[in-house]
């Protein structure tokens, strides 16, 4: 015959029952918590665009689980005589959650998830903090999930169809707060005057989500203008002739009107945004100050040249690289072979000097 320890003495029966049955149930829970996050990651990953920071599990904390009872459930229930099981009430024993780039991903992630679980609730944090002033925060959707049917259905499934897990979706500026909120003592009683600045505080992480969202909505749109412009003028100036035409002399070399520029000579390369920037702070150091058409221009001039020492090249060293970087950088050092010295590499420029002194002895005087 078992006791009870010191520990449980100032517990409730229930309480007690819960630590044993959160003690037997903790390890099908933890294999729960690794299979719903490896389900999800896969589910997400087939939709394609949709931007995801991360993707966390874990399985909520023993004491916390009776804590968030006491706080929701427990005196509703006792005052009405109800007889309970604390596990029946915690539906976020498995925890979830996904943190997303942009706020119009939430629902986005929303409606995947929905196609693939049950949903058994649905609570929109940021809805709940605009309808009260007594709330601070700004926490993104939970849904309360369980496997659907065909999900359920399958072998493989089959030991996690009766576990519920909560899911939280967030954006990273609402992930932060949520950190930050927690920190936040004795919220009930705060003075009005610190709630008020919180309140502003809170605001303005919201106001940062909804900027980096239309920044990235901008940047889209200037990248799409970019691709048509181009569009239309290989369309005007015929088909494979790199004659690309930059009507506005002065205007500066960067990301935008590199890629006007690249995305021509190059059609069927994709060009990413981060090696891009790198890229062209390159250019920039090499050239200050220089514009889009002198860039143009180095390109039109030497692109001919380079793609023929890149056909040497390659037939010489069948396991180089020659990408569209590497052939950029040799029409700018063949353009200005002062200024652009450093686009590449000693060995690099000395074998190109060595083709163009036997191949274009005119070209390298």
């Amino acid at each position: 015959m078992s006791f009870p320890s010191a520990a449980e003495n100032d517990l409730t029966r229930e309480e007690i029952a819960f630590r044993h049955y959160y003690a037997r149930e903790l390890p099908v829970l933890e294999h729960a918590s690794a299979f719903f996050m490896a389900l999800l990651q896969t589910v997400l990953a087939k939709a394609g665009d949709i931007e995801i920071s991360k993707v966390e599990a874990r399985v909520k904390d023993r004491e916390e689980c009776i804590r968030k009872f006491s706080r929701k459930y427990r005196a509703t229930l006792e005052e009405g005589g109800i007889d309970y099981e604390i596990q029946d009430y915690i539906t976020d024993l498995v925890g979830l959650r996904v943190v997303c780039l942009y706020e119009d991903e939430l629902e986005r992630v929303s409606d995947i998830v929905r196609s693939h679980f049950d949903v058994i609730d649905v609570t929109d944090k940021v809805t709940a903090v605009e309808s009260t002033e007594a709330s601070f925060g700004y926490k993104g959707l939970h849904l309360d999930l369980r496997l659907n049917a065909e999900q359920a259905a399958l072998p493989q499934n089959a030991a996690y169809a009766h576990i519920p897990f909560e899911l939280q979706v967030r954006t990273i500026i609402q992930d932060s707060w949520s950190v930050l909120d927690h920190k936040i003592k004795y919220k009930k009683s705060i003075p009005a005057e610190l709630k008020r600045r919180i309140n502003v505080l809170s605001a303005l992480f919201e106001l940062a989500d909804r900027e980096f969202r239309q920044i990235r909505d901008a940047t889209n749109a200037e990248l799409l203008h970019a691709v048509d412009e181009t569009a239309e003028a290989a369309d005007d100036n015929g088909a494979g002739q790199p004659s690309l035409q930059i009507q506005a002399i002065g205007s500066e070399l960067n990301a935008f009107t590199f890629l006007k520029i690249a995305n021509h000579f190059f059609k069927d390369f994709e060009f990413e945004a981060h090696k891009v920037d790198l890229f062209v702070d390159d250019i920039r150091a090499w050239s200050p100050g220089i514009t889009r058409s002198r860039f143009n221009a180095l390109m039109r001039e030497n692109i001919a040249v380079v793609k023929r020492y890149r056909q040497f090249f390659e037939e010489q060293n069948p396991d180089g690289s020659f990408n569209p970087y590497t052939v950029i950088r040799h029409c700018l050092y063949l353009g200005d072979k002062t200024v652009f010295r450093r686009a590449l590499r000693n060995s690099s420029r000395e074998a190109f000097e060595s083709w163009l002194l036997v191949n274009m002895p005119v070209q390298n005087l």
